[in-house]
């Protein structure tokens, strides 16, 4: 009998429903576009912060650059052998890398050099490394990231590209495969060939490098050694992986203070409407209410069906807005929202947001929007249920 009683209730407030049709329909898409905003802040943050995470878990514990004038210059290759001398010290590889302008898509590459018979100190480089020959000065290939490979395409690059010299000359390169490292922020504009085509292009001598990556034993010592490399070579910037997380977490704040602002702004709004939702009802519900006491309507029937007239609406909106942000974010990648945190410079290849399934995110969303509305329904029903028929009719 209950599940009658139940399955009633709930055909009425259907019908409730489509009888304001257009209140109805106003109020549902107010709050699946609340929703869909709040949820897309969520999921972007979620993703871009997942993916500087995992980049900077990636990155050597110890890099020292050469500084001379407050710039950085290019580090004798030597230095590494007294760096390994120190106690703690596991490895240290002298990079060869720069930042290559391509004009024609107005972007920068990161071009890495390699040695395929060194340590490699990025599980990424070590498997481009190990899945194919990527030739010498006069073998000239390379192994580029998907960002690189869509950029080179468009501009009729599919098989080589030609890099443009210091001194003019021209230094073609074949692309022999496309890789994927750790993260898309790591490796989507990144092109990694041998050190020795990356000398040419970049004309650093042999006796030089871009800097000097360490690797360490124990984490705990990271400080020590960078104090010890700094008092031995007092004209080298030490960078460790905690400096630059400690960076990329204040660049994240900063822009996650924008996305702050949106995101009490739509809570500002939604409380709004709830405020105007739970402040009263109109005269036609109250009578509604009034004539549904008169046939026989117990106050606990009356709020049964407000709570589900009022959960059918929020739900409906709540799978909407989270499935319209889903599509949105990680379909359609976030356009403009995207470039709150990545920047709007056309110097950078574009990257895909990824999937990142976070449970406690649609948790929060749904607690911040369906029961709130429910409520909002029930509370001013309640107060009108509990007044004689007679007078709320009148």
């Amino acid at each position: 009998m209950r599940s009658k009683i139940n399955f009633y209730l709930i055909e009425y407030a259907i019908n409730a429903i489509f009888r304001q049709k257009y209140k109805s329909f106003f109020i549902t898409t107010v709050l699946t576009l609340l929703i869909f905003l709040l949820t897309t802040v969520f999921f972007i943050t979620n993703s871009i912060k997942y993916e500087l995470d995992s980049t900077v878990d990636a990155l050597p514990e110890i890099v020292v650059q050469k500084i001379k004038a407050g710039r950085h210059y290019d580090i004798d290759v030597d230095i590494q052998e007294e760096i390994l001398e120190i106690t703690g010290v596991v490895d240290a590889v002298a990079r060869v890398w720069g930042y290559y302008y391509f004009e024609n898509a107005g972007v920068n590459f990161s071009v890495v050099g390699v040695n395929e018979f060194e340590a490699q100190y990025k599980n990424s480089l070590a498997n481009v490394v190990k899945n194919g020959d990527l030739g010498d000065s006069e073998n000239s290939f390379m192994v580029v990231g998907s960002g690189v490979k869509k950029t080179m395409h468009d501009n009729y690059y599919k098989e080589y590209f030609n890099f443009i010299k210091p001194d003019g000359t021209l230094k073609k390169v074949d692309v022999v495969g496309v890789f994927d490292g750790d993260t898309q922020l790591e490796s989507n504009d990144m092109i990694v060939m041998s050190k020795e085509n990356v000398r040419e292009i970049f004309d650093i001598y042999e006796t030089k490098a871009t800097d000097i990556v360490v690797k360490v034993s124990n984490p705990d010592e990271v400080a020590t050694i960078a104090a010890k490399i700094k008092l031995i070579f007092p004209d080298s910037r030490i960078i460790t992986k905690n400096d630059l997380k400690i960076s990329y977490q204040n660049i994240f704040d900063y822009k996650s203070g924008i996305f702050l602002a949106l995101f009490i702004i739509s809570l500002f709004t939604f409380f709004i409407i709830i405020y105007d939702k739970a402040s009263g009802l109109s005269s036609e519900e109250k009578r509604e209410i009034g004539i549904l006491k008169a046939i026989g309507w117990k106050i606990d029937d009356v709020l049964k069906e407000k709570f589900y007239e009022g959960f059918i609406v929020s739900f409906v909106a709540y799978m909407a807005g989270v499935i319209l942000a889903f599509a949105f974010v990680y379909i359609f990648q976030a356009p403009l929202l995207q470039n709150i945190f990545t920047g709007y410079s056309q110097l950078k290849t574009s990257f895909e947001l990824p999937f990142i399934f976070d449970v406690q995110t649609l948790f929060l969303v749904f607690f911040l929007s369906v029961p709130v509305y429910i409520a909002a329904t029930i509370i001013p029903s309640w107060k009108t249920a509990t007044l004689d028929a007679d007078e709320v009719i009148r």
